[in-house]
């Protein structure tokens, strides 16, 4: 029995919920409860939501099911989570740091000059990344169904993020070449 679309999209959901809640438990655990074991524990289970999430598309998929747009969002998911994962969880803990260990305030990213050029083009490389990470998970996923009429639902996602990887690179790129300047 396959578990369908509307399934699908609810454990994709259940998923992103799981993130943030071991996230921030691990956090929680860390800064409120002083608890290093515990954190770690629940930070090292972070990644396991991208594990749970690839496990129930393969299990549906190789049940027979059909592949369809929820299945393309789990690989996106997947991608986005491989290439923006450690970036988030950086950002959530200098946070906590901040608000309950006394850390110093987080950086914010640079917003004029060669500074901010640098940091647009990392970011851009980072959506490459995701894009670059959720098209074999997806052609992964087109092999186990070995149908192409049955997963040509799934690739619909990836024609728009491709054209919004190429705004991105053209807005990203065009501050290297005339860069922002801090107004006086």
């Amino acid at each position: 029995m396959t578990i369908g679309e509307g399934v699908m999209l609810s454990v994709i959901v259940a998923c992103e919920v799981g993130f943030w809640a071991l996230l921030l438990s691990g956090l929680a655990a860390r800064y409120l409860l002083k608890a290093k074991r515990l954190s770690a524990v629940l930070l090292i289970c972070v990644p396991l939501v991208d594990v749970v999430l690839l496990a129930a598309s393969v299990a549906d998929l190789r049940r027979g099911g059909q592949a369809t747009v929820a299945h393309g969002l789990a690989a996106i998911y997947v991608g986005v989570s491989v290439a923006f994962g450690r970036q988030m969880v950086r950002w959530a803990d200098q946070r906590f740091a901040h608000w309950f260990a006394g850390g110093p305030a987080p950086a914010l990213p640079p917003k004029y000059g060669r500074e901010h050029a640098a940091y647009e083009r990392r970011q851009w490389l980072r959506h490459l990344s995701a894009y670059a990470v959720a098209v074999p998970v997806m052609g992964l996923f087109t092999l186990l169904v070995g149908d192409l009429g049955r997963v040509a639902p799934m690739w619909g996602p990836t024609g728009v993020w491709g054209i919004v990887v190429v705004i991105d690179f053209l807005i990203s790129f065009s501050y290297t070449v005339a860069p922002r300047k801090a107004k006086s």
